[in-house]
Formats: structure tokens, sequence, C-alpha cells
């Protein structure tokens, strides 16, 4: 079961995936587009070109998670513009709003008390 915690630093691609692609291809576009290490607990991400799925692929420490919501009926509403950016951060309680069709922006949500910094992920067990 995959958990997304406050802790997590979550990476949206704003630049639609090629959705043939799985784990490596996925993987790939982490380093080559987003400029970020796939095997660094980030969470990444991704949507289709049409607009009714969503990919999140997470490496946990012994390997990576791949997972996929598509609508049933309908389109994911909401989406970032391509302004001269590759990614967008996301908070958790963002994600979760996305995966539900909604629009991260522009729900209204508590102001954080104090910000948590996006922890950087274990580096192995000791």
């Amino acid at each position: 079961m995959i958990q997304i915690t406050p802790h997590m630093r979550i990476m949206l691609a704003v630049e639609p995936a090629d959705f043939r692609k799985g784990i490596d291809g996925l993987a790939g576009i982490c380093r080559r587009v987003l400029h970020a290490d796939p095997f660094g607990g980030s969470v990444f991400i991704f949507r289709n070109r049409k607009g009714t799925s969503i990919k999140i692929l997470i490496y946990d420490g012994q390997g990576f998670w791949l997972c996929q919501k598509r609508l049933s009926k309908g389109r994911f509403r909401w989406w970032p513009d391509k302004v001269d950016q590759t990614t967008k951060s996301l908070a958790a309680h963002e994600l979760q709003l996305l995966l539900w069709n909604g629009n991260p922006c522009a729900s209204q949500v508590g102001e954080m008390w104090k910000k948590i910094e996006a922890a950087p992920f274990f580096k192995g067990h000791t």
C-alpha cells in the first residue's frame, strides 16, 4: 500500500506522457525531462495526452510502484499550464484533490501553521 504524507516531495510533470511507457520509460522522463532522480523517493505524477488517466511513480527503497487511475467518464478538469516549467510541486492534500478530479488551486484549505519541508528519502538501513 502507498501512503502519501505531507513530508513527501510530489512532482507533477506538466507535459503529457506517452502512457505506453512503463516504469523504466517514466523513470527516464524523470531524469531527462524533469531533471530529478527517480530513486530519490519523490512521488512523480504523469497525465496522458487525452487527460483521462494519471500515473504515479514512486521508489520505496526496494523497488518501484507504478499506479494508474483512469476515469470511467470524462477528463481530469485541472492540470497546470505549460508556462516555462516542466514540473509543478504539489502538497499531499493537493494530490488527493487531483486524484478525485478536483482543482488543487481552487480548493480552500486551512493555511499551514509551520511548513513541513519535504524530507530526503532514506539512503539505506544501517
